[in-house]
């Protein structure tokens, strides 16, 4: 679903499997400067631990912890992620305008292969 310039995930079925089921949210949602050690000790292990980061990271979600993971490290993924996608869209441009992608070599013929191979 779509709103505004959000896509949002609404699947939420994983929280059945949660380790975090049943557990005070409140922990999850530390003030600020206050351990979130014990949040991230309910996380670890968790076998839904990367589907609640996910959740997360496509929902924009700005406080707490999800999926063992502070706003903070959240961002540093997000940011990551924004310039990988901004590496392989530039990436892709090259290839477009007649260049080779990474990786591709010319074989003996002069013709273009795929990591070398010939």
């Amino acid at each position: 679903m779509r709103i505004g310039r959000k896509n949002l995930q609404l699947d939420t079925s994983w929280q059945e499997s949660s380790n975090c089921l049943g557990v005070d949210p409140d922990l999850f949602f530390p003030e600020r400067g206050a351990s979130t050690k014990e949040a991230k000790e309910v996380c670890r292990g968790c076998v839904v631990r990367n589907d609640c980061l996910e959740f997360a990271l496509a929902n924009g979600e700005k406080f707490g912890i999800w999926g063992g993971m502070s706003e903070r490290e959240r961002r540093r993924i997000r940011r990551q992620r924004a310039l990988d996608r901004q590496a392989e869209a530039e990436r892709l441009q090259v290839f477009a305008q007649g260049g080779t992608l990474a990786g591709d070599q010319v074989g003996a013929s002069g013709a273009k292969t795929a990591s070398g191979a010939r």
